[in-house]
């Protein structure tokens, strides 16, 4: 694992600093402690830190080829480059390394861009190539790995890992983009297609770039998508060996590693699937590590002990605070732009947890995307039920009012809380999943926005991207759909950025088998009788692993981190929520209506709602961009 920058003119060429893509690079010193490298030539530069996983001591990089032709920045890990080794060998190619960067190197000597198809991995990598004047840019299939670029007022282009690396360079403009506020706001984080800064783009994952010095820049290109449109045949029995098969493969092929490996270890169905799938290749006992709170109701230690008893594990286990506000800050460093998941705090502490004694860490993220495995996508596919015995006109005149005048019922038992559900059942399939999944509902939204954001909005609603996505997914069924806008929509823009800065913030390389693109592609083709049957997602994923978990970690209901941010918001931080209508420099944009802001804030500090999210999401705004130096 590691980080990269660089600099590449296009257009013409002028000539690099290299201490400016060094300064790059140690802006992203924490994702590479091990080494660095800067390589220049004429209107092009590439840097590197290194986190050394793999031929520990013979592949530095900036890499060149044999001879002399290409050279490559890599972040990432290749899962396959033995096998690869072994074919381009066969072709002629002569390697000096042990390690992936220098087969990736060969195999666009061999492949050109189609080499991609071969890579099994994760990665972002910028390759330079001097005979053809170009630089190829590629992020992996799902976007594990993240890829910042901006174009810069002296004809350039600048990249790097993360917005910090892009931050160092003295021609980025710093300028917000207003629909990067209304996506936030929308999502809790800012989605791929977009950036906090105007100017600034994020590679999509499974996509590529070719860049040359005498054409006006390529826009990205894709060459992988997941397909929901085809339909695997066979017996319940057939699949279930399938899916075991890949399930096997992905895990077995990430315990690849010069360096020690563990898990983490949650006590849930997907990390426990991991490290069970891990034991059973595993000669010596796996390292596991599990974060713990001290408050009983969001605290699984329990059930990670219990699988950790399973395996034979070698298990740690710490109990922190529930109340983990004071590391804040920290997080806003981490994450550059705006990033309102709380689960980031708990995830930051396991990845601290595990830094102590292993280098890299699998995870059992991808599964809940992959398997249905989310309650929301349960539920989605039974409203799609109802749509479709329900006239469109009587959903949108009849269920449309009653889902508006009905009362926003957070303090009620579950059934009752049926405002959202009406509201979804009166739209489309795409509307209502996109109005579920968002964090703050447009009508909210809309009355926060002072009329000069308006304007600059010009109208534009940050779902409406996910509904096309989903509108034009290649898929059969609602679930499909829904699953399809989970994998590329939220999958990338929150739980991977997620689990990418807070384990590189430690130095820590995390790995996800489950989002094994062959494993990917082989769920997406299940009946959606194999992934949701009733309640219950995932069907056939925890069936397939009933021959190695009980049924009370295999069923038990899905918790996950919970961060007590409405407690923290009328307690320790109840000054930094009132201060968001009042004196924070948040309030100073002009973007909201501090009015309503206050009287969100004070409701929610005396009990009389509970608006903990939105709070939460303004105040990581207001940080951030004062890091930035945007506001302040």
């Amino acid at each position: 694992m590691c980080g990269i920058a660089g600099i590449f003119h296009c257009g013409t060429i002028k000539p690099v600093d290299p201490a400016r893509v060094g300064r790059m690079c140690d802006a992203l010193v924490h994702r590479g402690p091990d080494g660095s490298g800067v390589w220049t030539a004429p209107g092009v530069g590439l840097g590197h830190r290194r986190l050394a996983i793999i031929d520990l001591a013979g592949s530095p990089q900036p890499m060149h080829s044999a001879d002399g032709r290409t050279v490559i920045v890599f972040n990432g890990e290749i899962y396959n480059y033995r096998e690869l080794r072994r074919e381009l060998e066969a072709r002629g190619a002569a390697f000096r390394t042990d390690g992936d960067t220098e087969v990736i190197l060969a195999a666009w000597q061999q492949w050109g861009t189609e080499c991609l198809s071969r890579l099994h991995g994760m990665f972002a990598f910028a390759l330079y190539d001097a005979a053809e004047r170009t630089l190829f840019l590629a992020r992996d299939r799902l976007g594990v790995k993240p890829l910042f670029m901006a174009h810069l007022s002296d004809g350039s282009l600048a990249f790097a890992s993360e917005l910090k690396g892009l931050l160092a360079h003295p021609l980025l403009r710093r300028e917000v983009d207003p629909l990067a506020v209304e996506d936030y706001l929308t999502w809790g984080y800012v989605p791929d297609h977009r950036s906090i800064l105007k100017g600034v783009e994020k590679l999509p994952a499974g996509h590529y770039r070719l860049l040359k010095h005498d054409t006006p820049p390529a826009a990205p290109q894709r060459w992988w998508d997941v397909s929901f449109a085809e339909r695997r045949r066979g017996s319940e029995r057939d699949l279930e060996a399938e899916l075991l098969h890949h399930l096997r493969e992905a895990v077995t092929s990430r315990m690849i590693a010069d360096v020690p490996l563990g898990a983490f270890l949650s006590g849930g169905v997907d990390s426990s699937s991991v490290v069970a799938l891990m034991a059973e290749t595993s000669r010596e006992p796996v390292r596991t590590c599990s974060i713990g709170f001290d408050v009983g109701a969001l605290d699984e230690t329990s059930h990670a002990a219990k699988v950790a008893g399973l395996f034979g594990t070698d298990h740690a286990a710490k109990v922190v605070a529930a109340d983990q506000f004071e590391h804040v800050d920290a997080l806003v460093e981490m994450f550059d732009e705006p990033f309102a998941d709380a689960s980031a705090l708990p995830t930051w502490q396991v990845c601290r947890l595990a830094r102590e004694s292993v280098t890299v860490a699998l995870s059992g993220d991808g599964a809940d995307e992959a398997f249905a495995g989310y309650r929301r996508q349960v539920f989605h596919a039974h409203e799609e039920r109802v749509r479709s015995v329900l006239p469109q006109s009587f959903r949108r005149k009849v269920l449309g009012p009653l889902g508006r005048a009905y009362p926003k019922a957070d303090w009620a038992p579950q059934p009752l809380r049926a405002k959202a559900t009406l509201l979804s059942l009166a739209a489309d399939g795409a509307q209502g999943y996109a109005r579920g999944l968002c964090a703050v509902e447009p009508e909210l939204r809309g009355a926060l926005y002072a009329p000069t954001m308006m304007r600059q909005l010009g109208g534009y609603r940050a779902e409406q991207p996910l509904i096309e996505l989903m509108q034009a997914a290649p898929a059969r069924s609602g679930l499909d759909r829904a699953q399809y806008a989970d994998l590329k929509f939220w999958l990338p823009g929150d739980i991977l950025t997620k689990v990418d800065r807070t384990s590189m913030a430690v130095s820590l390389e995390a790995r996800e088998p489950l989002l094994d693109h062959r494993l990917i592609e082989c769920a997406a083709a299940l009946p959606d009788r194999m992934r949701v049957r009733g309640r219950q997602g995932k069907w056939l994923l925890k069936k397939a692993m009933r021959r190695y978990l009980p049924d009370d970690i295999l069923y038990r209901p899905k918790q996950g981190f919970v961060t007590p941010i409405a407690q923290w918001l009328r307690g320790p931080l109840a000054g930094e929520a009132r201060a968001i209508a009042s004196s924070a420099a948040l309030a100073r944009t002009g973007w909201f209506d501090t009015a309503m802001l206050g009287r969100l804030a004070d409701a929610h500090v005396a009990h009389r709602a509970d608006h903990s999210r939105l709070l939460w999401q303004l105040m990581m705004l207001d940080k951030s961009l004062t890091r930035l130096g945007l506001i302040g």
